[in-house]
């Protein structure tokens, strides 16, 4: 099953970009996933099986690497085109 997730990362702190981009980065180094990343959020696209371990592997280092971190998630049972920009006509 093809899924969609969209992740944004809060870090607690004042210095948050390091964070934000250590995971980002780390999320995209997995293979079989299409990440795009924007300046409000992450989304990622991929079959449920490659897309879930990522994201919960990268969640969970990103927690116990840091002090406090947020993640907000949304998740859809249907993959995007995430690489388009959709047509509001």
């Amino acid at each position: 099953m093809m899924i969609t997730v969209e992740l944004s990362m809060y870090p607690l702190a004042a210095d948050y970009k390091p964070t934000i981009r250590a995971f980002v980065k780390e999320l995209r180094g997995h293979g079989g996933i299409e990440t795009v990343t924007n300046q409000m959020s992450t989304q990622v696209c991929g079959e449920f099986a490659a897309v879930m371990p990522a994201v919960n592997g990268c969640i969970e280092r990103a927690m116990a690497a840091n002090d406090k971190v947020v993640f907000v998630a949304k998740f859809l049972n249907t993959g995007l085109d995430i690489n388009r920009t959709p047509d509001l006509e």
